[in-house]
Parts: structure tokens; sequence; C-alpha cells
């Protein structure tokens, strides 16, 4: 999916995407979990599915090794889904664990399947993954 890196970043940060998330996608490792969660959100946005599943942590429920398999599943979910806005909740920074918790503003099909999630992310080896998320009460 082809995505205008001049227009706004999905993840609201009001940059363009090309000096915001795409340099993320591109290589760079976030410095905070807030990033990384801002940029995994941007790359279900623009259908980065390598940058989804090279973040994920190896513990998390949705990972696979079958990565054909698991590549084709969140392709389905990129496919159907209007990933239309990210709100940050609260961001609890810390050394090797943190938590991030938002809202996402999803539709699939024309029907509103928001949700809330608190996500735990550990560093490993320096670099921030996504380990696991706890679906909130709206």
């Amino acid at each position: 999916m082809a995505y205008n890196e001049h227009t706004s970043c999905p993840c609201g940060s009001k940059k363009s995407y090309i000096n915001c998330c795409k340099v993320f996608h591109s290589g760079k490792n976030p410095e905070t979990a807030l990033e990384l969660m801002k940029s995994r959100f941007t790359a279900f946005v623009v259908g980065n599915i390598d940058y989804i599943i090279n973040t994920t942590h190896e513990d998390n429920i949705e990972y696979s090794r079958d990565k054909s398999k698991w590549r084709e599943d969140i392709e389905d979910v990129v496919n159907s889904t209007d990933f239309n806005t990210l709100e940050i909740i609260e961001f609890v920074d810390g050394v090797d664990e943190a938590y991030v918790t938002f809202r996402l503003g999803l539709k699939q099909k024309g029907l509103d399947v928001s949700f809330t999630e608190r996500s735990k992310f550990l560093k490993i080896d320096g670099k921030w993954l996504y380990r696991s998320g706890e679906f909130l009460d709206d």
C-alpha cells in the first residue's frame, strides 16, 4: 500500500510521516516504548507488516515462527480495518520495561471496533519490543 510520505503522520505527532514514524520504519530504533507504540500503529496504517513482525516480542501471544502465515494474518487485519485515531492515555516509562495505555479508533466493515489497551513493552538488547496487551473496559 502506498502512503504519501509528506502527509501528516498517522501517529498524531503533527509532523509529516517522512519526518516522524518513517525513520523507524526505515531502520532507526525507537528510543522509548511510546515511540515504538506510535510507530507500530502507523505501520498498521501504512501496511508495513515487516515492522509489525520485527517489533513483536517472541513471547507475545500473536508471535509466530511461521512468518508467512503470520504475515497473511496481519495483512488481513490491515486490509479490513480503517485505523482512524490513536489517543495516548498514559505512558509509564522504564529502563527495560514500559507501559503505554492508549485508545484506538477503528472500523471494520463500517462497524466500530475501537478499543482501549494497556500494552507492555520490553527492551531487549537495546531494542524496544511489544510484549503484550490488556484490553480495558471503555
